[in-house]
């Protein structure tokens, strides 16, 4: 029985200018710095959805905008683009001998010139230079990278006359079928602008780093878009239509190359949270628990094989001297063919919070926890609820 998805063939999208390939990336409602005020410029401009029930039971949708919703549309998105493109950046990086190796998008963070952008974009730069909407130039140096969540933070010495940053919105407050803009520069067309909706929400994309047994660490709460992403659009941001970021680009699911309909988008509630560390630290800390962990839900048949309820996390392995060693936290093992034995640990909740899978208990240690913690999870043991605490480390 197969216990693992497998993940699609993603790329993150950087433009490499000599091989024109993508590269294979407590919430605090503060901002620091002057914001763009965008809510004035936004109009209603969404189509209403009418249901009315037909003689055969069935019911008829009407997604026709209504008079004048469809100029009002676009005259909210110009409107965005006018204000929001000047603090939207083109990033290129160098090697050590000043030849070029890509370029990528970012977005001006703060009034102090720091530009967040992604890992995959800046990470291997020995020169970095920002071009701004109005062709001004700024050399940039890095200020903080995370791997993990693929966010940069790079920073130049002064913002341009009349450069803002742009506000920040909340990622948790996006519903699929919501507007979404994107504006970036893709395969270095610089200022191009896209638009979409949020096909889906809470994806998971595994992190670049690979882990010494071979393991990876994920990206919870992955924004899912169909607004055009492709090389180059990389660390530019994913607006909504009141000018707000609510998540950065990062990679697309394709075949070519090229945008296909799949984009994704860090969400910005981990710009929150990571980039203010990345400005101050250079670096983010995680809470770690140790264990590793079914990545996806049990079918009917591993739930009956198993013994375990439909909703928890189901544990494989608990690394030695790690968080879960010292909470006497229990893994199943696996047999010759990596499949995990009957008998682990089922996690079902932390600190009171049901999780129903992996990426939920992902998603609230990375939200709503810092190292040193210590939570209380619920867990089952051979048919027996158990309440163990269990204080959080530091991801290695």
């Amino acid at each position: 029985m197969r216990l693992f998805r497998q993940h699609p063939l993603l790329f993150f999208i950087t433009t490499f200018l000599f091989l024109g390939l993508a590269c294979q990336a407590t919430t605090n409602l503060q901002t620091t710095g002057q914001v763009i005020d965008t809510d004035a410029i936004v109009a209603e401009a969404v189509a209403t959805v009418s249901a009315q029930g037909g003689s055969s039971g069935s019911v008829a949708i009407n997604t026709q905008l209504p008079a004048g919703a469809e100029g009002a549309l676009q005259e909210t998105l110009i409107n965005l683009y006018k204000q929001v493109n000047p603090a939207v950046v083109h990033i290129f990086v160098f090697d050590s001998q000043g030849i070029p190796l890509g370029s990528g998008s970012g977005f001006v963070y703060d009034a102090d010139g720091h530009i967040v952008t992604n890992n995959h974009v800046v990470a291997d730069a020995n020169g970095i230079e920002v071009v701004f909407a109005d062709g001004e130039r700024r050399r940039a140096e890095v200020t903080g990278l995370d791997v993990d969540s693929d966010l940069g933070v790079i920073q130049i010495n002064s913002l341009p006359a009349d450069i803002q940053p742009i506000r920040l919105g909340d990622s948790s407050q996006l519903q699929v079928g919501e507007f979404v803009v994107t504006i970036g520069n893709p395969f270095g067309e610089a200022g191009s602008m896209s638009v979409g909706i949020v096909s889906g929400l809470g994806r998971t994309l595994e992190s670049q780093r690979i882990l010494p047994g071979g393991g990876t660490f994920s990206i919870p709460q992955i924004i899912q878009t169909d607004a055009a992403i492709n090389p180059g659009n990389s660390g530019g941001p994913l607006l909504n239509l009141r000018g707000e970021v609510v998540g950065v680009n990062s990679a697309i699911q394709t075949t070519t190359g090229t945008n296909s309909g799949v984009g994704f988008s860090i969400p910005v509630n981990a710009v929150r949270n990571i980039a203010p560390s990345l400005v101050e630290n250079g670096r983010y800390t995680y809470s770690f628990m140790g264990i590793s962990m079914t990545s996806q839900p049990f079918t009917l048949d591993q739930l009956e094989y198993y013994q375990v309820p439909p909703n928890g996390v189901y544990i494989i392995d608990v690394s030695p001297n790690t968080p879960a060693d010292n909470a006497g936290l229990k893994g199943s093992g696996s047999d010759n063919f990596n499949i995990p034995l009957p008998g682990g640990d089922y996690i079902t909740a932390i600190n009171g919070v049901e999780v129903k899978t992996s990426d939920e208990l992902l998603s609230y240690l990375v939200f709503e926890t810092t190292v040193g913690d210590t939570v209380d999870l619920t867990v089952l043991r051979d048919g027996q609820e158990m309440s163990i605490p269990l204080t959080l480390g530091e991801r290695p």
